[in-house]
């Protein structure tokens, strides 16, 4: 028995023009109450003759999805790619995370919190990756929302605009990309700590992520305004790692020797804590966690994000804006 494949092209010419039409008014951000192409704008842009192209309007229009309205025009009355069940997916960047997702502490909180999040609402999840050359545009297509983390300024985005599915960013905000983007917000966090530990004076060790990121530089510059905001004059050390693969343990161990911290702070590889906890206290970023760190709730995050990609369905491209969620101290 020959093996059966799915080809578009073996369906009806109608039925290929619909689906043509859904992606292009999807990627092109066509709200319900726009006006769409008329007939004959259509035949231009796609490979249908009038006759197929009248066909698929009057069942478009029979169906509810447009209103034709004589020396009008057509407008949208129904978007179906916003309605009921969504399929959405969550992609990482593969060259960031090298040994997987589930082997990151912080972002398998992220992914379960999301996937919950979206199974809850009686939606579709998927898991997936990318790399910094190479994205699943194709992929993208058959969904209706990709939220993407893992982004850096090796990563190429020019192909972005190409995919019809709404795309959301997390944890980072890219500049100039009409996407809304989530991120955390720990200065709120960083206050809380120095304020606790204000009245004398402190060794602190920063760990800045070697992985360069608007994020990770807000960060480091939200904790080092937090720490010349305190009373009592502070001692800070910044120094730069790779907390996703955990290599140069014993280049922090030295430093950990040389400078004997009171506490160490910001981006944690989770195997370098045994040795941090023998010498002072440590306070990673974290998500769902009571141990002492600087912490997010990811079940309270996701409900913000969820609730705004929800609100966007219908259009794909909503315009650049940015939500941030606080984070607390956990001492």
């Amino acid at each position: 028995m020959g093996r059966s494949t799915l080809n578009i092209d073996l369906s009806p010419r109608h039925l290929q023009l619909r689906e043509i039409l859904f992606r292009r008014w999807k990627t092109n951000g066509v709200r319900i109450g726009d006006k769409i192409e008329s007939q004959n704008e259509i035949v231009q842009f796609c490979d249908f003759s009038l006759i197929t192209v009248i066909k698929t309007l009057k069942d478009l229009e029979a169906e509810g999805v447009i209103r034709r309205q004589v020396g009008k025009g057509s407008f949208l009355v129904r978007a179906p790619w916003a309605e009921a069940h969504h399929r959405v997916g969550f992609f990482y960047n593969r060259d960031i995370v090298g040994g997987g997702i589930f082997n990151n502490d912080f972002y398998t909180k992220l992914v379960v919190a999301f996937e919950k999040g979206v199974v809850s609402d009686g939606h579709e999840f998927i898991l997936g990756s990318f790399t910094h050359k190479s994205m699943p545009i194709h992929l993208w297509d058959a969904l209706d929302v990709v939220v993407l983390t893992g982004i850096t300024k090796e990563t190429r985005l020019d192909k972005l605009a190409d995919t019809s599915s709404q795309v959301a960013i997390m944890d980072l905000v890219i500049e100039g990309l009409p996407y809304h983007a989530y991120r955390l917000d720990f200065e709120p966090a960083f206050k809380q700590m120095f304020a606790q530990h204000d009245g004398e004076t402190h060794k602190y060790l920063y760990l800045n992520s070697s992985i360069a990121s608007s994020e990770q530089a807000v960060r480091l510059e939200a904790f080092q305004r937090a720490c010349t905001a305190c009373k009592t004059p502070q001692e800070l050390k910044v120094i730069t790692v790779d907390q996703e693969t955990g290599e140069g343990a014993a280049e922090l161990e030295a430093v950990l020797d040389a400078y004997r911290p009171d506490f160490v702070c910001g981006y944690v590889n989770r195997n370098w804590l045994p040795m941090i906890s023998t010498r002072a206290r440590a306070y990673p970023y974290k998500l769902d966690s009571d141990r002492p760190s600087f912490h997010v709730d990811s079940s309270e995050w996701m409900q913000q994000v969820l609730a705004d990609i929800y609100s966007n369905l219908e259009d794909r491209r909503p315009g650049a804006m940015v939500f941030s969620f606080p984070a607390s101290f956990h001492p």
